[in-house]
């Protein structure tokens, strides 16, 4: 009898389990606390809300339900968990990013339950789909979230503020409590910190950091580029007092341990307005016929001592932020203009990769080290320039290119003359190797002295540019290859480049296939060689910008890391940056090992470098789209003034809800709203790229060539309207 009456009871309380998991399987990510649980299972005496206490107990214990802070349980389905990385779209909506999954994971806005972009979280799916179809899922947790910190416009009203965010992919707006404003006035531009988010509140709870200023007001603006991506500026005071102590003297002790090359031929070629120089070459001719060549960069490792404040704030900031404006560098101005600056005719410290090379380019031995130079004379590109142009007739000693004179003898024109062969010959082995040519016009504009854009101008690689490329990328390449190739293996800094996504080449193929061009992506050299010959033949027309964006989104994202893979791109196995110390922290990383490794010494903690990798990395990619943004800042400004004015451009994009168009003229790129097409209702189709007319069939596809009138240029949105001509 009482096996039996054991057997009922365990029955009993297995059916009650089930009653109870039941609730959290109809709602798989939503939480119920004790009370709840109770009211669904109609349990009003005290014998049967005791059993649903105990048996949520059990549940817990058995891992088939957690209990959170907040006293709610949640059912633990693990398998249908992940982990992942929010990407908001300008709609509200959103993807995770899963690694273990093949597609991202589509999450409805009102099931984000506060995710942020970029935010780190917990994701149940609730159907989780094979194949590469789109599976969809709930936000249960905020792992970790990416920033607390946004800039926006304050809103005050009579009792309380809001803060509107100007990140199109923040959809909510922060509530500001009266004592929370710091002086803050209506309208303006602030810095707000995310303090809470109460559940059932529509917005999250902040305060007011910092006061921009007014919006559209210039500097207002580049402040909060920086500032929305919570970049630095100003270096802390003791900082600068740290580095203004520095001893930047060169003593006989240091010319002494170093080696001594200050008798070569050295120059440096920047561009004009270049304030810091951070490489140079020197040239010797060989009495054996070939050449030596010395690429010297300047020594920081030597000021910028680790476990300083100096270093600290070097690495916490990882590199040097160029806005259209100005240039926030990485190490303050004693390093970065003077003492680490290889300026004419003066001595300076520096790290060096020398080559004997041969006629043909060939690297005949190799020697890296600390050295003292003496760089005899700087050139501008376009200076450098006017001697490849010139060839063999007579150089003007007394031109002047850039304002200054300059005196242009026979030694350094012939060492030019010499260097641009070279660096044509280490050029067409690297193509011959499967190295792909992106040279993408870039913007640029003519600011007057209150930074208003009077014009723009497009900046494009020639011979003089290529020759200093050549000759960086030399360096790069064999230190990089000096250390991968020792064994026992060693922990290095590599700057590395994965092979593109099928994906990814499916899709650029599909779009090019429009303007005639294929691609052909069977080996890598194949694809290398057809996206080479893709650049090459949309030279000059004008869908060359679109295809040269187009190619290059299709490529990895080029990174740091303690593992190589090889630099897919300049198709090198081994590459590094070790040429651009002043403005690059990981070239700082570079020279220590590598000095490290020159003096004999056992490999460094690959974990402790694979962490400052991704933390450069991480840096990398906020001050680019931060100099992104202050592109187009500028690009809206100089269109405010041509507002009414008809331009032809190129559909640069097309969405479900606008064409974007590009100016040939100036390459601004601005967006007609679907709606605002007169005529027709436009439907976008994602196969072709195109919209097309649902009674007339009238149809714009990227790539095509329409007039546009410039509708509005909002400066406080960075927006341009454009309305169809």
């Amino acid at each position: 009898m009482r096996k039996q009456k054991h057997h009922k009871s365990n029955k009993s309380s297995e059916k009650f389990s089930h009653q109870i998991l039941n609730i959290f399987r109809k709602q798989p990510t939503k939480g119920f606390k004790f009370p709840q649980i109770a009211e669904k299972l109609n349990a009003n005496d005290t014998k049967t809300r005791n059993r649903i206490i105990r048996t949520l107990g059990e549940l817990t214990a058995k891992k088939k339900l957690v209990q959170t802070q907040s006293g709610q349980f949640q059912f633990n389905d693990t398998s249908n968990l992940f982990e992942g990385e929010v990407d908001m779209t300008n709609r509200g909506d959103a993807y995770i990013k899963v690694d273990d999954l093949e597609t991202d994971i589509y999450v409805p806005a009102k099931k984000l339950n506060t995710a942020f972009h970029k935010d780190k979280v917990e994701v149940y799916v609730v159907n989780l789909k094979p194949h590469g179809r789109k599976s969809e899922g709930e936000v249960t947790k905020i792992i970790e979230r990416y920033k607390s910190k946004f800039v926006g416009k304050i809103e005050i009203n009579e009792r309380f503020a809001f803060v509107i965010v100007q990140d199109p992919k923040m959809y909510t707006d922060i509530f500001i409590d009266k004592s929370d404003y710091n002086n803050a006035k209506n309208g303006e531009l602030v810095v707000v910190e995310m303090t809470k988010w109460q559940d059932n509140k529509d917005s999250p709870n902040g305060k007011v950091l910092e006061v921009l200023g007014t919006p559209g007001d210039h500097n207002t603006e580049m402040h909060a580029i920086l500032a929305q991506y919570d970049l630095p500026e100003a270096f802390p005071e003791e900082v600068s007092n740290f580095a203004n102590q520095l001893k930047t003297d060169i003593t006989q002790k240091d010319i002494k341990s170093r080696r001594d090359m200050r008798e070569v031929l050295t120059f440096t070629i920047d561009p004009a307005t270049a304030k810091d120089f951070d490489d140079a070459l020197s040239f010797r001719p060989l009495k054996n016929g070939n050449f030596e060549v010395g690429i010297h960069i300047a020594d920081v490792s030597h000021y910028l001592q680790p476990d300083t404040i100096l270093d600290e704030e070097a690495y916490n900031r990882a590199t040097s932020i160029y806005l259209v404006d100005r240039v926030v560098p990485m190490l303050p101005e004693i390093l970065s203009n003077d003492a680490c600056s290889l300026r004419p005719n003066e001595d300076k410290l520096t790290f060096s990769a020398v080559f004997e090379l041969g006629d043909n380019g060939q690297v005949i031995q190799q020697w890296f080290g600390r050295t003292v130079t003496h760089s005899n004379q700087r050139l501008a590109y376009e200076e450098a320039q006017y001697i490849l142009d010139a060839k063999d007739t007579k150089v003007d000693q007394s031109v002047s290119l850039t304002g200054k004179s300059y005196h242009v003898s026979d030694d350094l024109k012939e060492a030019i003359l010499t260097l641009n062969t070279l660096a044509k010959q280490l050029r067409h082995k690297r193509f011959q190797k499967g190295a792909i040519s992106f040279d993408k016009v870039e913007v640029n504009f003519n600011l007057s002295e209150d930074n208003e854009p009077e014009g723009v101008y497009f900046k494009t690689s020639k011979a003089a540019n290529k020759l200093i490329e050549e000759f960086m990328l030399l360096a790069n390449k064999k230190v990089s290859e000096f250390i991968g190739k020792q064994k026992p293996t060693k922990t290095f800094v590599y700057r590395c480049h994965d092979e593109p996504s099928e994906d990814r080449l499916e899709a650029l193929d599909k779009i090019i296939s429009q303007f005639g061009y294929k691609l052909n992506y069977k080996t890598p050299k194949s694809l290398s060689q057809s996206i080479n010959k893709l650049l090459k033949d949309v030279e000059g027309k004008n869908e060359q910008n679109l295809v040269d964006t187009l190619a290059i989104r299709s490529m990895s994202k080029a990174y740091y890391s303690t593992q190589n893979i090889g630099h897919y791109g300049l198709a090198f196995p081994y590459y590094s940056h070790f040429t651009s110390p002043i403005r690059r922290y990981p070239d700082v990383m570079v020279h220590r090992l590598l000095q490290h490794y020159l003096d004999g010494k056992s490999s460094q903690s690959e974990a402790l470098y694979e962490d400052k990798c991704k933390h450069c990395s991480a840096m990398e990619n906020l001050s680019t789209n931060a100099e992104r943004d202050s592109i187009k800042f500028m690009q809206v400004k100089f269109m405010q003034k041509h507002e009414g004015e008809i331009f032809t451009g190129v559909i640069s994009g097309v969405t479900d809800f606008g064409i974007f168009v590009e100016l040939i003229e100036n390459k601004c790129e601005g967006m007609i709203r679907l709606k605002e097409i007169p005529g027709d209702y436009y439907i976008f189709d994602p196969e072709t790229y195109e919209v097309v007319g649902k009674k007339t069939g009238q149809s714009y596809r990227l790539g095509d060539e329409i007039d546009v009138q410039v509708k509005k240029a909002d400066l406080i949105k960075r927006n341009l309207d454009f309305e169809m001509v």
